[in-house]
């Protein structure tokens, strides 16, 4: 962020008489607070002209307009492959948006036709843990607003809380639990401008029900009841995986998964006015007993159980989307 300094050379004091002084003092004040309220306005996110100016240079790069938008999570970048006559954006070409480090996030937008339907999918998110501001990591859904997408599905690679649960399980998000936005850090603190939502949206509908309705049903359809859920979704600030108290913890609070990312995208959806399914793939179940002796979580099994279930979500959410009504 920049960082404004205000000098100013009034010469002597000595000629200034104590109502010039005054008046001087008042108009410094007003100077200091106008370059500070300017500095803070979108200090934790973008202004609505820079998210504007991000979608004419992506619009010079496709023919689509999409309806629908997809977040791909760690692991699950094959969800792009099913995308047809794509056009691919890699981020390093779009201004301000986040780069993603962290292996198994290809970092580039997908545009093209999906099941009949116009999709833009992201191949690879931004985390806090990564370094970036919430408004930061969430700007990409705000492009997404405004290039017209109605409908957003995310999904995630999540450690799952309960014992009863398997690796390679997928839980359909009913809600979440945003540690880091009850602590303050959040993509809407700071200025809010209407152009992009409401001051105070209301999250107790966050994730669609009629969305989630379908995914269910879906999932019956294709033979997947034995390993779909319906849960909680809890977000840490990470990189660190979570001690067995920290698990512990989670799960009096009620979550049934716990991962690193999705909620402030789905905060910023909603207060874009998009309708949001939440979707985590379990790739690990997570150790919160002492005695336990299973071997910690790691970033290498997250991408392998990707792999493995990679197919069962690709028919997942490319069916969900053919039978999605825009």
């Amino acid at each position: 962020m920049n960082k404004h300094r205000l000098v100013v050379y009034v010469g002597s004091c000595d000629v200034l008489s104590p109502k010039q002084a005054d008046i001087l003092k008042f108009i410094l004040w007003k100077m200091a607070s106008a370059l500070k309220t300017k500095e803070r306005r979108f200090e934790y996110s973008h202004s609505y002209d820079e998210i504007e100016e991000v979608c004419k240079t992506i619009a010079n790069q496709t023919k689509y307009k999409p309806t629908i938008g997809v977040i791909c999570g760690s692991g699950l970048s094959a969800l792009g492959d099913l995308v047809q006559e794509k056009d691919v954006i890699p981020y390093d070409k779009i201004p301000l948006f986040p780069k993603s480090t962290v292996p198994g996030h290809a970092g580039q937008l997908v545009f093209g036709k999906l099941n009949g339907k116009i999709v833009v999918m992201m191949q690879g998110r931004s985390h806090l843990y990564e370094g970036y501001e919430p408004g930061e990591i969430t700007l990409p859904v705000r492009v997404m607003a405004l290039l017209g997408v109605k409908t957003l599905v995310v999904t995630n690679a999540a450690g799952g809380i309960s014992k009863d649960w398997n690796v390679g399980d997928i839980m359909i998000i009913q809600d979440h639990i945003n540690l880091a936005g009850l602590t303050g850090h959040s993509p809407l603190r700071g200025f809010n401008d209407p152009r992009l939502g409401p001051r105070f949206p209301a999250l107790s509908d966050a994730y669609d029900k009629k969305l989630q309705k379908l995914a269910k049903a879906t999932a019956e359809e294709l033979g997947y009841q034995s390993f779909v859920r319906k849960g909680v979704y809890c977000a840490q600030v990470g990189p660190a995986f979570e001690t067995p108290a920290e698990c512990r913890y989670i799960k009096s609070i009620g979550a049934d998964a716990v991962g690193m990312s999705t909620v402030h995208e789905v905060v910023v959806a909603r207060h874009s006015g998009i309708k949001v399914l939440g979707i985590s793939l379990i790739t690990n179940i997570v150790v919160s007993d002492y005695d336990d002796e299973s071997e910690g979580a790691n970033h290498a099994e997250v991408l392998e159980t990707g792999r493995r279930r990679a197919s069962d979500m690709q028919r997942l959410v490319s069916t969900i989307l053919h039978k999605m009504v825009e």
